[in-house]
């Protein structure tokens, strides 16, 4: 018997809906959409080993990793103490794929009634149709808003990466990228700043004010982070991954949502050529994809005139270097989108690249781990490393995994110099 609770009208009112974290800046935009669409929303930054405990408890081990964090995260939150349970609603993404995500919404519901909670009701965010709640509904203005956080995320995100390795002034690209979340967030509420020429023209301040940013470029070894989506974003998923790059005097370089997004969408125009597959779904599909495409060429081409850094070859640019080693038809979880990922990180210059792999993703280790020596065929200078992420593997271990592979880049730096 389903113990699906549904959140309605009168819920929407005075119900608290938790946001379990991954991106903190795109996240944190989205957040504040929802916001102003009149949702009381919170984003969940309890981290720690409750999280992991509380997931152990209540998800089956044999689940994958992002599984276990995302719902011990959501739990351990409603025993904080913090929420008052009986207004509090949880809101998860289902992609609809082929990926186990699809069914974590239904692992969440189980996990709440094994843990007493199962009154806590559990809203699906997706664009498949999937789980509807009469009281939370997307609206093309809120999706709009939606997908321009996306792109501004992807921005600051690049740009703060590109800044903070060797910043003057320690912490002045993270307080820009505050300062402009703040402001995006307030011109959302007044309706401004999700349209086209609000896009570029917002797009051209913010590239702006990074240039501004006194930097003393000096060599460094440059990692890029590839993996399952969770886990490669997420600093409860990946043991704070990036602050401890950045303490190892490292460049990091993760690839945006925007590509993530475009995979999703072209997998669908990819179909028709392999099984014929046609129909409305795919003519919207393909509207779809132009429209992203174009998107992500407006971004790299305002970061290209308006600043001296490095910009994204793009999308397409991205399909063609997969093509070289991985088919097109490889598309569960991030499939061949994180294959090409590294092969356009070592074209870009970094190459030094970790994937960062979560137990129970077993696409995610053929694609990655799985693709390695394919990639070297192309790519020889690669140094390239899988690190496993899983609730018994400790930081330390990893931490020396991948000093070990800093070592090799730095080694090799000094003698390309």
């Amino acid at each position: 018997m389903s113990n699906k609770v549904i959140f309605d009208k009168e819920m929407a009112k005075e119900y608290t809906i938790l946001i379990p974290m991954m991106c903190p800046i795109h996240f944190t935009l989205l957040k504040n959409v929802l916001i102003n669409s009149k949702y009381r929303v919170e984003l969940l930054e309890n981290t720690g080993h409750s999280v992991v405990e509380e997931g152990l408890k209540y998800v089956h081990n044999d689940t994958c990793y992002p599984a276990l964090l995302v719902i011990g995260q959501m739990i351990d939150a409603l025993k904080s103490g913090k929420y008052d349970v009986h207004k509090t609603a949880l809101i998860i993404t289902q992609t609809g794929g082929g990926c186990r995500a699809s069914n974590y919404i239904y692992l969440l519901r189980k996990a709440l009634k094994k843990a007493d909670l199962d009154f806590v009701p559990v809203i699906s965010l997706n664009f498949s149709g999937l789980d509807s709640q009469p009281g939370f509904k997307i609206t093309l203005n809120m999706l709009r808003k939606m997908l321009a956080a996306l792109l501004y995320g992807d921005l600051l995100m690049d740009l703060s990466n590109q800044t903070k390795a060797y910043e003057v002034n320690d912490g002045e690209a993270m307080r820009l990228v505050d300062e402009w979340i703040s402001k995006l967030s307030s011109l959302f509420k007044e309706n401004k700043g999700y349209k086209a020429k609000d896009l570029e023209k917002y797009m051209v301040m913010i590239t702006k004010d990074f240039a501004k940013i006194k930097l003393k470029r000096i060599p460094k070894v440059k990692v890029g982070i590839v993996g399952e989506i969770y886990i490669k974003y997420s600093s409860l998923g990946n043991n704070n991954l990036e602050d401890f790059l950045k303490s190892q005097d490292a460049e990091v370089r993760v690839p945006g949502i925007m590509g993530f997004i475009l995979y999703s969408i072209y997998n669908t125009i990819e179909d028709e050529k392999l099984y014929g597959i046609k129909g409305l779904k795919t003519k919207l599909f393909k509207i779809a994809y132009r429209y992203m495409l174009n998107k992500e060429k407006m971004m790299n081409r305002i970061i290209k005139e308006n600043s001296d850094f490095m910009v994204s070859e793009g999308f397409e640019a991205l399909i063609e270097k997969a093509e070289k080693v991985i088919g097109l038809g490889t598309k569960m979880g991030e499939g061949w989108l994180l294959t090409g990922e590294i092969m356009e990180l070592v074209d870009s210059g970094f190459k030094n690249v970790i994937c960062t792999q979560p137990f129970g993703c077993l696409p995610n280790h053929i694609v990655g781990k799985g693709m390695v020596r394919k990639i070297k065929e192309y790519e020889n200078d690669a140094n390239i490393v899988a690190i496993d992420y899983d609730p018994s593997a400790t930081s330390v271990n990893q931490e020396n995994r991948i000093k070990l592979m800093l070592a090799i880049g730095k080694e090799n730096l000094e003698k390309k110099d």
